[in-house]
């Protein structure tokens, strides 16, 4: 039941941004989030720092290694302050085990940048609640123009047991972080799971054949691929129907896929690029985040 549950929460935190984090919590890795006071820690990377971030073109094959030129993207940015996406996940026959919500709030200043403030919220509903009772909060500071992760943040509350983790992102030793943060060195374009959920709605997909880079999820980098997985489809889910488009997303893990998660996000086609439906197979589990409803 323990990994069903962490199942659930995987697909759902990687819809609301946790993503990684609870694939390994699921599988007992003993790292724990805690309250560390304000320190330098390096991410334990699996990402190749050769390749921080690259995309394929659909013609010609080229790579570049520029993050601000990562993938092409519409003139026009799908996101913007105020949307609200809510979500209820299903695990193999079990319907409805949680609900989760994805928001963009302000596009501000963050400490000399211009960032978007990005929020997700997992809880489990019962029967499952009664097991595992689990209230967390996501929040992503991400640089406005590339999404990559300014500064990271979890606050979880599971069975009772909050832990908090603030960190701020960095690429070079000169820093200093404020109370009750902890600076964390990462390679440049490095994303975490917010922001990359919201830097896949960016991309234009009629152009880009793959992208991929370094994804941080608040204990490890990874490096994440994305591409295109057939022509547009119709879906239906409770929010509606939709033309979308399917993404497929690998995670690499010291330059090997990790083979037993495999993703699928499905964005509508339409302006805003609306994340419609998540879904993750597991060898234990088959876990599916649907659109409810969008604010």
């Amino acid at each position: 039941m323990s990994k069903l549950i962490a199942a659930t929460v995987l697909v759902g935190a990687l819809a609301g941004g946790a993503g990684a984090y609870y694939w390994m919590h699921g599988f007992n890795v003993s790292d724990q989030v805690s309250k560390a006071p304000p320190s330098t820690s390096f991410a334990r990377s699996s990402a190749d720092p050769r390749r921080a971030e690259t995309v394929s073109a659909a013609s010609p094959s080229k790579e570049s290694a520029a993050a601000e030129h990562a993938a092409p993207a519409d003139a026009t940015p799908p996101l913007h302050a105020g949307e609200v996406l809510e979500f209820s996940a299903d695990v193999s026959k079990l319907s409805n085990v949680a609900n989760l919500r994805l928001q963009t709030l302000a596009r501000h200043n963050f400490f000399g940048k211009s960032a978007w403030h990005l929020q997700a919220f997992a809880h489990t509903e019962n029967p499952l609640r009664m097991v595992f009772e689990l209230d967390d909060q996501f929040d992503s500071y991400s640089d406005a123009a590339t999404l990559s992760s300014l500064q990271y943040e979890m606050h979880l509350n599971e069975r009772g047991q909050k832990q908090d983790s603030i960190q701020r992102m960095e690429t070079s030793d000169a820093v200093n972080g404020a109370s009750g943060e902890t600076e964390t060195r990462v390679l440049p374009g490095t994303r975490d799971p917010l922001g990359l959920m919201q830097y896949l709605r960016t991309v234009d997909w009629s152009k880009a054949r793959e992208i991929h880079g370094p994804v941080y999820d608040g204990h490890k980098l990874y490096d994440v691929s994305a591409k295109m997985d057939g022509p547009a489809q119709n879906i239906t889910v409770p929010a509606g129907s939709f033309n979308v488009s399917k993404i497929d997303i690998r995670v690499f893990d010291a330059g090997a896929e990790v083979n037993d998660a495999h993703f699928a996000l499905y964005l509508a086609n339409n302006a805003s690029r609306t994340p419609v439906l998540l879904e993750a197979v597991m060898p234990f589990a088959t876990a599916r985040v649907a659109l409810v409803k969008v604010k």
